[in-house]
């Protein structure tokens, strides 16, 4: 494995299963957990990459941070990156195969 797709690899962290993904699913829309550093152009090569799919649109969100206390102190939960990523019209994306 070339040094690229290592770094490819890294950048998708899990795909996001919620009620609103699922529904986005249905237009050919998925959603992921991605590195917080990954910009639009390196998403869309991963996905490509791994699923050998073509990609039409790649929009990114950072969650707001989540407030967490331990004892008296207070801190912050990390900001998770997601992006939605649609796909081209005919491709699709295999999340739960067939087992």
């Amino acid at each position: 494995m070339t040094e690229s797709k290592r770094i490819l690899a890294d950048v998708l962290l899990r795909p996001v299963i919620t009620e609103k993904a699922t529904a986005l699913m249905e237009q050919r829309k998925y959603v992921f957990e991605v590195m917080p550093t990954a910009t639009k152009p390196l998403i869309r090569a991963a996905v490509e990459e791994m699923f050998g799919v073509r990609v039409t649109a790649v929009n990114t969100l950072k969650l707001p941070r989540k407030q967490r206390r331990v004892g008296r102190s207070v801190g912050y939960r990390s900001r998770p990156k997601r992006a939605i990523v649609t796909l081209a019209e005919g491709d699709s994306i295999t999340l739960f195969p067939d087992t």
